[in-house]
């Protein structure tokens, strides 16, 4: 290649390159942008079918100046979610937010059903093929989405505050290994205060759900959520903007 090409190709390609290195992840809409007390669309609030189990209360409050997520469980759950487009992620691409707990839930222990229950989680949500679970697990899943009206994601990573496991910690949900669990927070040591998170969607995935897919599949959606059903306790905490960026 003469000098000049390649003095030519560098100057078409090296912005190009600039742009894609910037270019913004999917957009999550800011609960910072809302108008009202209401999370703004296209967050919305998905329970359990029947509305058998209380709905955790999700609200927009000002604190220091800015819109942050109220998030209030009592005896409840209830998740707050944003779907996307089928989304896979590159390598690199995290998931930010920042999030405070100002009451901890009391007798909350994710290895345990009866203590099956999180005071916060922001939880990532994955389209894997069906072909990766097993026969009963499919199964399960399919009736599951046939009941609820919802198309259930086949693999669910939650980072969530733990009243007692280490920060680090991975265990699978009490209910379905559909569901794993990364522990980012845990007791009460920062109660009141605010936590910044920031996540590679794609290494933690692999972590969680290596053993069933080395291929990260496509996110489907985000939530924000909080439960107390099963412990019968309350907890109260806050939620910052979540986003998506390279």
């Amino acid at each position: 290649m003469t000098p000049w090409l390649a003095v030519w190709l560098a100057g078409l390609l090296l912005p190009l390159a600039q742009a894609q290195a910037q270019a913004p992840g999917p957009a999550l809409t800011a609960f910072s942008s809302a108008s009202g007390a209401q999370p703004p669309a296209p967050w919305r609030v998905v329970g359990v079918p029947g509305g058998k189990i209380p709905l955790t209360r999700y609200a927009l409050v000002e604190m220091d100046g800015r819109k942050v997520l109220r998030v209030e469980a009592i005896k409840s759950y209830g998740n707050l979610v944003h779907d996307l487009p089928a989304l896979v992620p590159e390598a690199g691409l995290r998931l930010r937010w920042r999030w405070r707990l100002d009451e901890a839930l009391l007798g909350g222990d994710l290895r345990r059903r009866e203590g099956d229950d999180s005071p916060l989680k922001v939880c990532a949500l994955f389209d894997m093929p069906l072909d990766r679970l097993g026969l009963i697990e499919r199964n399960l899943l399919r009736l599951a989405r046939v009941a609820s009206g919802e198309k259930l994601p086949s693999a669910t990573l939650c980072y969530v505050w733990d009243a007692t496991l280490a920060p680090g910690t991975l265990l699978p949900n009490a209910y379905s290994a559909r569901v794993r669990f990364i522990v980012l927070d845990s007791g009460e040591q920062r109660l009141g205060q605010w936590v910044a998170h920031s996540r590679d969607l794609g290494a933690d995935f692999r972590r969680a759900f290596g053993e069933e897919s080395a291929a990260v599949p496509p996110l489907q959606g985000v939530l924000v959520g909080a439960d107390a059903d099963n412990t019968g306790g309350r907890s109260l905490g806050h939620v910052g903007d979540v986003t998506l960026s390279p």
